[in-house]
């Protein structure tokens, strides 16, 4: 099977820069994910996928016509997202591929301060041999999520190719501003008609992630009185101490992002928005357990008011919104959608791993929107980093299983 492909779709659509916008009002955030998007809708639509378009909110949908002549196969689709993270800049991107990697160390051009060490990256003993795809050193690569975005296009144009590999309905999703947590709001779960869906936006070939953080943004808002500093005495209540003090009591040895691994969950301040007289500050909140937040937001709101009751006249408001819940909670109902994905994993030849997510995808949230969507393997390494890089063979592999999905789900159904 030639999947070769690949490498040179995601070398070309690294080059659009589609950081998403958390600040921005507009679906999607950014104009830059729409002009790629109908870039990918106008591609698939040369290769053959007739029903390719951009919906109204920046959505790419297309189908892969079924080959089975079994009736009872259900739809599938697969997704990923074209943004990338707004942490680090992605305009200007220079893939470089380092061919046959051999274990040295990879310094990054454009700033030798950039180095990949491999005393330092665990995933890269797994790579010998391989091409390596990193950037130049002073931008993300973007391999999260466009290596998702190159795999399934790849998969899609050999399934078109090769009419007798036997498979039913596949449904093709790619969605803008997942990053900033939108990539589910205006998904059409609907229209896109499947009985379930897998995300391609992981790590280490073999992975299978089902399940996720369950997660809910707090905004602590601290309230003090601006007035002149010069004539400030007794009457000025400045907010920005308020919240530092806030800040500075949050747990830094425990529950938080730099001290925690595996299956503990955190609380992470995040964004700061500072005035005398308002000082906002965001927090994420995460658990693999979703009774677990309430105890990290009792804690929170706790913080805060002790805080505020430490500066005499200060006010407080904390709101808590729901972002995702551990999909897993869906996925245990529907044990064949993982089981099928490990069967397409190991008829590739590979070993499977089984991986909890902390963090969320699309998949998160479409979950408990009726489309159950487990996350597959992509290749991806140092998300949001400069240091990003993915591997052409994981690439390769990645599309590899995705043909062998759609199998597996046409032969383990009826007649």
């Amino acid at each position: 099977m030639s999947t070769s492909a690949v490498l040179d779709r995601f070398l070309r659509y690294v080059q659009y820069d589609t950081r998403s916008d958390e600040s921005s009002t507009t679906i999607p955030s950014t104009l830059s994910q729409l002009i790629f998007q109908k870039a990918l809708a106008a591609e698939l639509r040369a290769l053959g996928l007739r029903d390719a378009d951009v919906d109204g909110h920046g959505y790419v949908m297309a189908t892969i016509p079924a080959t089975t002549t079994k009736v009872s196969v259900p739809a599938i689709g697969f997704i990923a997202h074209v943004d990338t993270s707004p942490e680090m800049t992605g305009a200007g991107v220079k893939p470089i591929i380092h061919a046959q990697y051999d274990g040295r160390d990879l310094v990054l051009p454009d700033d030798p301060a950039v180095v990949l060490r491999f005393d330092a990256i665990p995933a890269l003993a797994d790579q010998m041999g391989h091409d390596i795809v990193t950037a130049s050193g002073t931008t993300l690569l973007g391999a999260d999520d466009k290596a998702g975005v190159a795999e399934i296009v790849t998969a899609a144009e050999y399934l078109i190719v090769h009419p007798e590999i036997p498979h039913g309905v596949v449904r093709i999703a790619f969605t803008p501003d997942e990053e900033i947590g939108r990539g589910a709001n205006h998904f059409d779960v609907t229209r896109f008609g499947c009985a379930c869906a897998y995300t391609l936006d992981g790590g280490s070939r073999g992975e299978v992630e089902s399940e996720s953080f369950s997660a809910d943004l707090m905004t602590v808002t601290f309230h003090g009185f601006n007035t002149h500093p010069g004539y400030a005495k007794g009457t000025m209540i400045n907010a920005i101490k308020v919240a530092a003090a806030f800040v500075h009591r949050l747990p830094s040895a425990e529950l938080s992002p730099e001290t925690t691994d595996g299956r503990d969950g955190f609380i992470h301040p995040y964004v700061q928005q500072s005035g005398v007289d308002k000082t906002i500050v965001k927090l994420i909140v995460r658990d693999f357990e979703t009774a677990g937040l309430a105890a990290k937001e009792a804690l929170v709101e706790r913080i805060a008011r002790e805080a505020a009751a430490a500066f005499p006249g200060a006010r407080v408001d904390i709101a808590v919104d729901q972002q995702y819940r551990n999909m897993r909670a869906v996925l245990d109902g529907r044990p064949e959608i993982v089981e099928h994905a490990h069967e397409a994993i190991r008829r590739c030849g590979l070993d499977v791993k089984t991986k909890s997510i902390r963090g969320g995808t699309d998949g998160s949230r479409l979950s408990f929107m009726g489309l159950p969507t487990p996350n597959l393997f992509a290749g991806e390494h140092n998300f949001h980093s400069r240091l990003e890089w993915v591997s052409r063979q994981d690439m390769e592999k990645a599309v590899e299983v995705v043909i062998a999905l759609c199998q597996v789900w046409e032969e383990r159904s009826a007649l």
